[in-house]
């Protein structure tokens, strides 16, 4: 029986082909602040992903082959997963303002309009009042709006809406500017009067979580970001998360082989070698990014040499799921070549191996 509202039934239409698109129409409203910020939450996030564990007949043994490590659910975070957009600030008047929009569906329309506005123009629409509503600048909301939509659509509105609605924010990080947080990402490490004859003695910070002062480790020019984060011996890490035997970066094979080591980069992507051969084939086995881009916003630390300060963020998950979901699609392409054919995609495909 289908107990879904109108809205998530609304949302339940849009696959991740529809939702790229809409963020591809939303990019150029988002501020600079939160535009790579939002890109990133939706890799961490993949619908593909929640899709596939949802459909699966056995989902323990899915979890298991696709290698899931960490809290890849995003019901058990849906407060704190974006954490790390400048829009966290205003999750709770986001979060109302999505819940009433989700009771109110659908919209109501003026004489002469029809049909219902499209995914991007609702979530513009919801991000506008609630800017009007706070006096802010409406680029600041529409990034952590389009989160909240795709969060519904992942975990549905009462779950949504049972969560209390807090921020993981300090008072003083709440008060940042986002030129304040823009400047300190550009910035590069001083070093030192003499500074432009070194070169291989050149150290830069990597800074893994902008709301934490101390979140910060040093490394050297050309060292990956995985290998600068080892030396890392502030914190008891293993206590924080057991996937960080090494640091706050979690790593296992230190040759993109295993995934673990998956991080977005908020800033100073630019200043990050290029991703070599390996390292471009293995993210896209893994699921994480497909793209072309010599510097993306998604990399393995294991593999990202820095040539310069950068700020990353570490997603609370782990896993290899690239494989699978290319070898659903192609059960899928045989079955309507073969339409006699009765098999179970998803049986086939749970018995395909991931390496």
């Amino acid at each position: 029986m289908n107990t879904a509202t109108p809205f998530e039934t609304f949302l339940n239409q849009h696959d991740e082909e529809a939702w790229s698109a809409a963020l591809a129409t939303l990019r150029r409203s988002i501020h600079e602040v939160d535009r790579n910020a939002t890109e990133i939450w939706f890799a961490f996030y993949p619908l593909s992903l929640h899709r596939v564990l949802q459909a699966a007949d056995d989902r323990e043994k899915l979890v298991q082959q696709l290698l899931l490590q960490g809290d890849f659910e995003l019901v058990n975070q849906i407060d704190k997963s974006h954490h790390f957009l400048f829009g966290h600030r205003f999750w709770p008047e986001v979060k109302q303002a999505v819940v009433q929009h989700a009771a109110q569906w659908p919209p109501r329309f003026t004489p002469g309009e029809v049909g219902v506005t499209s995914l991007a123009d609702q979530i513009l629409g919801v991000a506008r009042g609630v800017a009007q509503k706070l006096k802010k600048d409406e680029s600041l909301l529409v990034g952590i709006t389009a989160v909240a939509f795709m969060t519904v659509q992942q975990v549905g509105i009462a779950a949504f809406t049972a969560s209390p609605g807090s921020i993981a924010l300090d008072r003083k990080h709440a008060k940042k500017s986002p030129e304040q947080i823009l400047r300190v990402r550009a910035k590069d490490d001083s070093q030192g009067l003499l500074g432009f004859l070194r070169t291989v003695n050149k150290q830069f910070t990597v800074t893994h979580d902008e709301n934490d002062d101390k979140a910060k480790y040093r490394l050297k020019e050309g060292q990956d970001l995985a290998w600068g984060a080892a030396d890392d011996r502030s914190r008891d890490w293993v206590a924080i998360d057991p996937r960080r035997m090494e640091g706050p970066i979690p790593v296992e094979c230190r040759s993109a082989s295993c995934g673990t080591c998956w991080v977005g980069v908020l800033g100073g992507a630019e200043k990050l070698a290029d991703v070599g051969a390996r390292e471009g084939k293995k993210i896209k086995e893994f699921g994480y990014i497909d793209t072309v881009e010599p510097k993306p916003l998604i990399r393995l630390a294991c593999q990202a040499q820095a040539h310069g300060a950068a700020s990353v963020v570490i997603p609370p998950w782990n896993g290899q799921f690239g494989k699978y979901l290319k070898s659903l699609k192609a059960e899928e392409s045989r079955a309507q070549s073969h339409p006699n054919d009765q098999s179970s995609l998803t049986d086939h495909a749970m018995n395909e191996p991931i390496n």
